[in-house]
């Protein structure tokens, strides 16, 4: 097999594709794509999502402490795109869409609700890491469909056809 040097951006593929919804401290809500996320450890549950500082959300998360990692499937690529291609700055996209939310079950940020999986979690620490600020959030409480959650409480995620 022969190698040559490839693009190092993005060189850890493939990244999983979630929304991360949050909530202002004036009570509005928003969503974003987020293309750099993950688990980072599992003793306490904490994943980490990383967003450019200009993003609307940026602000929301780092003053209220929390986000909900929203995990999409194939079924909700339309909004998925929308939310992705669309700043809050320029619409109100939540609503132009009928997004439908919940309010979190522990922490003060939305669900997107017809998402199979929603991570809440609440900041404990970030770092910036060049472009993007990486926010390590402690899992509070994990939302998942019923169908695919097993008698463990595991969730099998061969059931979710993703984006």
């Amino acid at each position: 097999m022969e190698k040559r040097e490839a693009n190092k951006k993005g060189a850890l593929q493939p990244a999983p594709k979630v929304l991360v919804s949050c909530r202002g401290l004036d009570g509005e809500d928003n969503a974003l794509v987020v293309g750099y996320c993950g688990n980072c450890s599992y003793a306490p549950p904490m994943v980490m999502v990383g967003i450019v500082p200009t993003r609307y959300s940026y602000q929301m998360i780092k003053e209220s402490g929390c986000f909900v990692v929203n995990i999409a499937s194939k079924d909700y690529q339309e909004t998925f795109d929308y939310l992705g291609k669309i700043s809050k700055r320029d619409s109100n996209k939540l609503k132009d869409i009928n997004v439908k939310l919940e309010d979190g079950k522990v922490v003060n940020a939305p669900i997107l609700a017809d998402c199979p999986v929603n991570i809440e979690c609440t900041v404990v620490d970030s770092i910036m890491t060049g472009s993007h600020e990486m926010f390590i959030g402690k899992v509070e409480y994990v939302h998942a469909d019923s169908k695919l959650v097993g008698l463990d409480g595991s969730i099998d995620f061969t059931k979710i056809d993703f984006i």
